[in-house]
Formats: structure tokens, sequence, C-alpha cells
């Protein structure tokens, strides 16, 4: 969120996002692997260098980010896909705890970053935790 805000040609430093934030360095430091890792992020190094957004924000949804640093967003591991379930076939809440997943990940990945970018400095006093 943090980093969706930065001025064009900007970098967010983990000492910026952490003073900003509330986060500790060393924390946000471990959630920037996984974000690198799966496109959300690039760093620079360098006395100007920093983290900004890989894509444009309005191409990174929450849910990219809540599954590159949780996983899978599933309520239940039975039906993460290939997840083992020997009860599958007569299993009476798969159905719902299916519906419940798809649900969630619909919702996490309608709302990008450019959206909370423009709800966050419509707020009159913001927090950066999704």
């Amino acid at each position: 969120m943090f980093l969706s805000l930065l001025p064009a040609g900007s970098h967010g430093s983990t000492r910026a996002v952490a003073e900003s934030t509330g986060i500790s360095e060393g924390y946000l430091e471990q959630l920037f692997i996984p974000l690198r890792q799966a496109g959300i992020v690039k760093g620079a190094r360098g006395p100007q260098g920093g983290y900004v957004p890989a894509r444009p924000p309005g191409k990174i949804t929450a849910g990219d980010v809540l599954r590159a640093v949780e996983g899978f967003l599933e309520p239940v591991s039975c039906v993460v896909r290939g997840g083992p379930c020997g009860r599958k076939t007569r299993c009476l809440s798969r159905n719902v705890w299916e519906e419940l997943g798809a649900a969630i990940n619909q919702c996490v990945d309608s709302i990008t970053m450019a959206d909370l970018a423009t709800a966050f400095k419509n707020m009159d006093n913001p927090e950066y935790q999704i």
C-alpha cells in the first residue's frame, strides 16, 4: 500500500515503510522476499534505492499480495487445488468451503492497489494495514 502511494520514480526504503506503517524493518524484509518472487515489488540498491511496485498499482490486486505472503486463501486446506481429502466424494460441507473460498478469492482479486490508494487518500486518519 505504501509503495502504491509513492510519487512516480520514487523508491520506498524499508526504513521509510517501517516508520510510516509501524511494521518492523526486519519483518518488512521478510515480507519483501515473497513479494519480489511473485513479481509484485522490485528493489533497487544504493543511496536512492528501495522498493517500488513491479507493475502499475492498477494491475496488482489485494489477492496477489495476500497469496504471495500468506499462500492459499481458501478457508480449509482440503479445498485447495490438489489438496488431499480422503472424504472428498462424501463430504457434505465441501461445497460450502469451495464456494466460500471462491468468494474470498473473487473479492480480494477485485480490489487493486490503485483502488486502495484512492480510498486511502480519501480517508481522514488512514492506516496502511489491509
